[in-house]
């Protein structure tokens, strides 16, 4: 005979069917991967892996998709602006850029955009002005075919004040990118922006859609303790905070043992945060080690993810 449930048992059945199908469930992310037939995340390359070699001459701006595709198998490039800093307006150099991209099927995900001035000067001049410097870059992020430029969230003064501030010049900046639909994401990139609250603060205050982060798994850096020792903010805790408004993800690897994991940052755990949050788009590669090379140490951090995406799928 069939079992009738009584209340109690109904309400409980039902909160845990729910509980399995929420964003980031066990459940959910086998389903994701399973229905869909695609992979958790995507892996992408930040062009700031390869740094040494375009400042050395080694690789030009314009080889970089090719570069990536021919020497890492990824078909997905995130640049750096300070790599063609003179060419935002350049319609000729985007154009070839776009081309040789878009020939070989290299996806243009995003810019990141530094030296362009603080988005949260507390004087008001350098604040508009550093909102502007941005623009072209917002629009070369367009041409390019990318989603969002990546911003940094700079700013003077207390805790309160600085969200203030940089929240103004963010959301500025932002109205801007709306008209373009591209986003504006914030790195977590060394002081007050290094702190997941106060950015996650920040990101809440701006209040507009396309404006959100860009966790980095390694840049947590807050500064200095008055010993002179380095003070750093969780990181586990410090992208679970940033990420119900990231756009995108930067996995940051600095150094690996023998067996392939980096030894600064338990990849399993932190990318299990990553999904939990229902995020499943792409997650740039970013090498900062002195040993191995550039390129070694970017094919060991795809390894990794890759390694970590096949156990998180089950």
């Amino acid at each position: 005979m069939p079992r009738f449930l009584n209340r109690r048992d109904f309400v409980a059945t039902a909160a845990a069917t729910t509980a399995s199908l929420l964003p980031g469930s066990a459940l959910m992310t086998k389903l994701y991967a399973t229905e869909a037939k695609e992979p958790l995340f995507k892996i992408s390359l930040a062009e700031w892996s390869l740094h040494r070699m375009i400042q050395a001459g080694k690789l030009d701006n314009l080889d970089f998709p090719s570069f990536t595709k021919s020497e890492f198998g990824i078909d997905a490039v995130e640049y750096v602006n300070t790599f063609f800093k003179d060419k935002a307006k350049d319609s000729s150099y985007l154009t070839e850029l776009k081309k040789r991209s878009d020939d070989i099927g290299v996806k243009n995900v995003l810019i990141m955009v530094d030296n362009e001035g603080y988005l949260g000067d507390p004087d008001e001049a350098k604040r508009q002005k550093a909102v502007e410097n941005h623009y072209q870059w917002v629009e070369a992020a367009k041409f390019l075919g990318c989603h969002s430029i990546r911003v940094n969230a700079r700013s003077e003064g207390t805790f309160e004040e600085q969200q203030q501030l940089a929240s103004t010049g963010l959301r500025a900046l932002s109205e801007f990118g709306a008209k373009h639909d591209i986003g504006v994401i914030v790195e977590n990139h060394g002081g007050l922006s290094s702190n997941g609250q106060w950015l996650a603060g920040v990101i809440e205050k701006v209040d507009l859609p396309n404006c959100g982060t860009l966790p980095d798994f390694g840049n947590f850096r807050l500064g200095e303790k008055a010993d002179g020792t380095d003070d750093y903010y969780d990181r586990y805790k410090g992208v679970e905070e940033l990420m119900p408004y990231a756009k995108a993800v930067s996995a940051k690897s600095l150094k690996f043992d023998a067996d392939g994991n980096d030894v600064e940052t338990d990849f399993l755990k932190m990318m299990k945060i990553v999904l939990d949050a229902g995020y499943h788009g792409y997650v740039g590669i970013e090498w900062g080690g002195d040993d191995p090379s550039e390129i070694q140490g970017t094919l060991l951090t795809r390894k990794l993810l890759e390694r970590v995406r096949g156990q998180l799928a089950g």
